[in-house]
């Protein structure tokens, strides 16, 4: 019986550089911008036996994220117009909301639940996450998942 294969979201800032290095090297192979795995690695300065190890297993938040549905907590400020932002943004990358969920404010700040059905035309998600974290108001944004 073979184990079930478990996923992780992670900031860039945590990944190891040989993964990115991975990553970098596949997004050349496929523009074209090199001829050979052998040459990627090479301009990358990863050995091929990283690049083959890791290749099947890392890939940008986006790629991994396409017709599927991204739940995610935002907690924000209350006050009129940012939950108006959020959906706008989601909305501007293309996304479709399938559930919104906010709780009644305390203190001011109120936490939203948004799950976000991104489908095949979606902008990149990444970006429509930090667009929305970016946004006056908004205090974080947490992907509590991809189904």
């Amino acid at each position: 019986m073979r184990d079930k294969e478990n996923f992780f979201i992670v900031k860039e800032k945590a990944v190891p550089d040989v993964l990115l290095r991975v990553v970098e090297a596949k997004r050349l192979l496929e523009a074209g911008k090199v001829e050979s795995v052998q040459e990627a690695t090479e301009q990358l300065g990863i050995s091929r036996s990283s690049f083959y190890k890791y290749k099947e297993d890392i890939f940008p938040f986006h790629e991994r994220a396409k017709e599927r549905t991204l739940t995610m907590v935002i907690q924000l400020d209350d006050e009129p117009g940012i939950l108006s932002v959020v959906l706008k943004t989601v909305a501007e990358f293309q996304a479709n909301i399938l559930t919104i969920h906010q709780s009644i404010p305390i203190n001011g700040i109120a936490s939203l639940t948004l799950s976000v059905d991104v489908l095949s035309q979606t902008l990149d998600v990444a970006d429509m996450v930090a667009h929305i974290e970016g946004q006056t108001g908004i205090h974080y944004v947490k992907i509590l998942g991809i189904g």
